[in-house]
């Protein structure tokens, strides 16, 4: 094993920095592929549960875009942070718009999507290292060391699925297939480096439909 780091996961976990500024301000907004592949088309502004937070990013962009986002973060020092990054950004007039539109939760998915409705699921379990970028590696062992693997991915998956009243979006590797075993995605939204696989869900059950 490696030598231990220094975690500081507040640089990562900002919601007021240049670097969520930036992303506001010169993104495609309805055209990035999250979006894409959440169903931000035609006007539409969907529900959204992140059932796996992390960083938070994902669940601000589409924040930003007017949805109603939960997050859930089951590792008590990754959400202890992103509370912090919502107080924050609550206090901040430029995103504190956003911000009212993010409620966080702490537990695990597989139970607490049991109890929720939402029309879109994000899922975006722990990947395998990237390597062609310093910045980008350090970012994932800091995030890994605060909230490890996701063994249970699949479970996760299956509980977004059950949820979800028109799609789950699994954000993935955009060169790795996905396990055997795992059900197959009605589409994908392609990217360089990840890929957004959608599950569409059949109106009425908890099921996967054809796109």
């Amino acid at each position: 094993m490696e030598g231990a780091i220094a975690v500081n996961p507040r640089a990562l976990v900002d919601f007021t920095g240049d670097a969520a500024f930036h992303r506001l301000r010169t993104s495609g907004r309805r055209r990035e592929a999250i979006a894409r592949a959440a169903g931000f088309t035609g006007g539409a502004t969907p529900s959204v549960v992140d059932a796996t937070a992390g960083l938070g990013r994902d669940a601000f962009v589409l924040a930003a875009l007017g949805s109603q986002v939960t997050l859930i973060e089951r590792s008590p020092a990754m959400h202890a942070e992103l509370d912090a990054a919502l107080t924050r950004a609550l206090g901040d007039p430029e995103v504190a718009a956003v911000a009212a539109r993010m409620t966080l939760m702490h537990g695990d998915s597989r139970t607490i999507l049991a109890g929720l409705h939402a029309d879109v699921v994000l899922v975006d379990p722990m990947h395998p290292p990237r390597r062609k970028s310093a910045l980008v590696k350090q970012e994932m062992r800091i995030t890994r060391e605060l909230v490890g693997d996701d063994p249970d991915a699949l479970e996760t998956l299956r509980a977004a699925i059950a949820c979800a009243r028109k799609r789950v979006v699994l954000k993935w590797p955009a060169r790795e297939d996905l396990p055997l075993g795992w059900p197959r995605p009605s589409h994908a939204i392609p990217g360089k480096v990840v890929r957004f696989d959608v599950f569409m869900i059949s109106p009425g059950a908890a099921s996967v439909s054809a796109p």
